[in-house]
């Protein structure tokens, strides 16, 4: 009973947007679609990622209605899996979700980021329904290395620190994604030689890397992925690296961010590539 009021008290914001301050639509078909569509659907996946703007406040209450949904319908096997927890915090995470520690050393120890009020919510509700949750992102320690000196430069880490990393060399996408990264960094003046895009690819392959691991020893689980939109619109970033380590990983892919125009989308600008996109209503507050 104290589990079942605690996620619907975690809900109740939702009570208030409903799908007015939102709209979900399949992309294959271009049609409106439901929460619990995209919940049925990973009936047949195993991952399902979940890209945001990190600051779009009803995105954040949908991905908690996600995980709610999803810890309904597979109980036994849902998984939260966190862009924002880097993977040699797992220990102080697993500490927190187990009771051992409280909140204040959580946020400090496992550097928490500045608005993890936004990111709460899932942890919270893992704890309650003993969830797992991975810290699945890369050192940033780790990715400013990449930055300065490229990825080679991993090469002279220790065993220890390389254990927070996926299998050494990581893969640096080509094609679409590279493409994806030069415009959004204005052109290749921007970017300041390849470091920057291999620390980019550094974060992707150590999410997806993550993933995997725990997809291996935890058969037919369900883990939700949530990390920034770039990471895996249209299938590409996290979620491609996610296929090299996990080939036969089901993936379903959702974008999510804000439009003022949210209502029509212009289908000309969205990769069906993305099993759904979630427009929100970007004339609402943001959550910083």
């Amino acid at each position: 009973m104290k589990k079942t009021l605690f996620i619907l008290m975690l809900c109740l914001p939702l009570l208030g947007i409903a799908q007015v301050n939102y709209k979900i639509y399949n992309t294959a078909t271009q049609k409106p679609a439901t929460l619990d569509d995209i919940i049925n659907d990973m009936a047949k996946a195993d991952v399902l990622f979940y890209g945001e703007e990190h600051n779009d406040s009803i995105g954040h209450t949908i991905e908690l209605a996600l995980l709610t949904k999803l810890a309904e319908k597979h109980p036994a096997k849902a998984a939260l899996s966190l862009e924002m927890f880097e993977t040699d915090t797992q220990p102080i995470l697993n500490e927190y979700l187990n009771g051992l520690i409280r909140e204040k050393n959580l946020i400090s120890d496992a550097r928490a980021w500045p608005n993890y009020k936004d990111y709460r919510p899932l942890v919270e509700l893992a704890k309650a329904n003993k969830l797992p949750v991975i810290a699945a992102n890369a050192p940033s320690r780790y990715t400013n290395r990449v930055t300065r000196l490229g990825l080679k430069s991993l090469e002279q880490l220790d065993a220890a620190a390389k254990a927070y990393l996926p299998p050494l060399p990581v893969d640096t996408a080509t094609g679409a994604y590279y493409n994806k990264f030069v415009e959004i960094m204005g052109g290749h003046a921007g970017m300041g030689g390849m470091q920057i895009y291999q620390s980019q690819n550094l974060w992707d392959a150590t999410m997806a890397w993550s993933i995997a691991k725990y997809l291996k020893n935890h058969s037919s689980s369900k883990v939700m992925q949530v990390n920034g939109g770039f990471h895996s619109e249209d299938k590409l970033g996290a979620a491609a690296q996610l296929k090299k380590y996990a080939p036969a990983a089901r993936i379903i892919n959702v974008a999510a961010f804000a439009s003022e125009q949210f209502d029509q989308p212009d289908w000309s600008k969205y990769n069906k590539s993305n099993s759904y996109i979630i427009i929100t209503d970007g004339r609402l507050r943001k959550s910083f």
